[in-house]
């Protein structure tokens, strides 16, 4: 049994109903679960004023839970990144306490890497992933489990067919003791040039976004590649880009693989697609700031990690 601690440091909790249910699965599976005590907080679009969130991120660090779940991504943190509380979190997360979450959560995730090179895991949140009316998917929750087991070390997926076409000419690839950063793509772009973005170099660059249209999307890649970040790295993964919509008649066969495809003859660096991870119930956990490797032959990508302690950022 493991103990699992619920905070809600970004919007607030609309969905009451997924919530609830989310908690109910967590305890189903055996654990624990603390809520928050602001879990449910609302003012304005937030869960709880500034303060309240702030808070509720140091109660987190301080419960001494095996995993600190997100509850919901949303909107917030970049609002309050010069008040986190981050040597509080990365003594907690020495002493066992994995964070977990995407979406908003990617600000938190990065500026915590960048003030103390401690590793957080981008996963599920509580209301999107646990909580829905169909049953989590199986592929998410083998992941959790081995997070919260201690044996997750590693994940594997399919390279998409146009990946192995781009890729021709170099089909194998072993990237080797790079650092995994990232999250979600209109969050980094909005830490870019700020204090709370780690200056990583010749690292392994995951990110997925959702309800951005492909132009918006490239244009949020578009600053990652001018501001030299792109060409820095040894790979760029891309992840789930979903729930947006094409616009007949204007777009004229503008989508992601034009965006995938211009990125691609703009930079050296590989960009591999299908990492199974963003929205999408089927994700896999990944632990920023951790040192990797990354095997790419034909369409098999692996990308290892073992257990090892939190490392410093490269700079």
């Amino acid at each position: 049994m493991s103990h699992i601690y619920i905070y809600s440091p970004s919007s607030a909790v609309r969905d009451k109903a997924a919530f609830r249910r989310g908690v109910k699965r967590l305890k189903a599976l055996g654990h624990e679960v603390e809520i928050d005590e602001a879990a449910l907080a609302s003012h304005l679009r937030f869960a709880g004023d500034d303060d309240t969130r702030v808070a509720a991120i140091g109660r987190a660090a301080a419960s001494g839970a095996d995993v600190a779940l997100i509850s919901r991504g949303g909107y917030g943190l970049t609002r309050i990144l010069p008040a986190l509380p981050y040597k509080a979190l990365a003594k907690a997360i020495e002493k066992g306490t994995r964070f977990v979450g995407l979406s908003d959560f990617t600000a938190l995730q990065l500026g915590l890497l960048a003030k103390t090179g401690a590793t957080s895991w981008a996963g599920p949140a509580l209301g999107e992933d646990f909580g829905p009316e169909a049953e989590p998917d199986e592929i998410m929750l083998a992941c959790f489990d081995d997070l919260v087991s201690g044996s997750a070390e590693g994940t594997g997926w399919t390279l998409p067919a146009a990946d192995a076409r781009a890729h021709e000419a170099k089909p194998k690839r072993h990237v080797h003791d790079a650092l995994l950063w990232g999250g979600n793509l209109n969050v980094l772009c909005a830490l870019v040039g700020t204090p709370w973005l780690p200056a990583v170099k010749g690292g392994v660059l995951f990110l997925e976004d959702v309800n951005e249209h492909p132009y918006r999307i490239e244009r949020q890649l578009t600053q990652l590649l001018r501001s030299g970040i792109v060409d820095a790295q040894k790979a760029v993964l891309l992840g789930s880009f979903n729930r947006f919509k094409l616009v007949p008649g204007h777009d004229r066969g503008y989508g992601l693989k034009t965006v995938v495809d211009w990125l691609r003859s703009q930079t050296k660096t590989p960009v591999y697609t299908g990492l199974p991870f963003g929205h999408v119930p089927t994700k896999v956990l990944l632990p920023v700031g951790r040192r990797v490797e990354l095997l790419v032959e034909g369409r098999q990508a692996l990308m290892v990690w073992g257990h090892e302690p939190h490392e410093q950022p490269d700079r």
